[in-house]
């Protein structure tokens, strides 16, 4: 069982997706992620949202132009992305156990693993996600992740991932680290702000 399906307790696709909408509708900008990716990659490239919850990151990727693929553990939340982007491809699945059609639609110009996903995956399966992410990647294609890196930037009972052991499995996975930035408007890194967001190529 992956951390999040034991913390989100009541928690489901509708009131995730209504926290963005009010963010978005104070003026916020809920669009940090994709920007940051589609800034990476070329126009056009085929991205897997791997951790995509509602969708809202890989919706807006695919509205910039990008094919994308999304899947997740929580059917409540790809209940929402299916309706709000019936003609993207959802999948329901763990990512230590990635389903058959997401690896069918490899290789992917980059993979995402937006909100947290990475502290909320299932205890000690890390060193088995990136692996089988990387495998997807296209020669060259990039693997981008943000998380907290302290409390204060995390679900309430979801364990910190220390960045060194992100790092450790990636690095195992056969990935060359690219650059980190704090958020995902690149300032610049400093592990004393509680985030980071990574970039990887494989």
């Amino acid at each position: 069982m992956t951390r999040w399906s034991r913390l989100s307790g009541k928690v489901g696709g509708e009131q995730y997706a209504a926290r963005f909408a009010a963010l978005a509708a104070r003026g916020e900008d809920v669009h940090g992620e994709a920007a940051f990716v589609d800034g990476l990659v070329e126009p056009g490239s085929r991205i897997l949202d791997a951790g995509c919850g509602t969708g809202r990151v890989g919706i807006r990727l695919a509205e910039l132009g990008h094919t994308v693929v999304g899947v997740d553990v929580d059917a409540s939340m790809l209940a929402v992305a299916r309706r709000e982007a019936p003609l993207l491809a959802w999948h329901e699945g763990d990512l230590a156990h990635l389903p058959e059609p997401v690896a069918a639609d490899a290789p992917y110009d980059a993979v995402v693993l937006a909100g947290n996903v990475v502290p909320l995956l299932a205890e000690d399966t890390l060193p088995a996600v990136l692996p089988g992410l990387a495998r997807l990647l296209r020669p060259g294609g990039l693997l981008v992740a943000g998380f907290g890196l302290d409390d204060a930037h995390l679900p309430p009972g979801c364990p910190v991932t220390p960045l060194a052991d992100y790092d450790a499995a990636a690095e195992d996975a056969g990935l060359t680290p690219v650059d980190r930035f704090s958020t995902w408007q690149a300032a610049p890194f400093d592990v004393a702000q509680g985030y980071v967001v990574v970039v990887y190529r494989a």
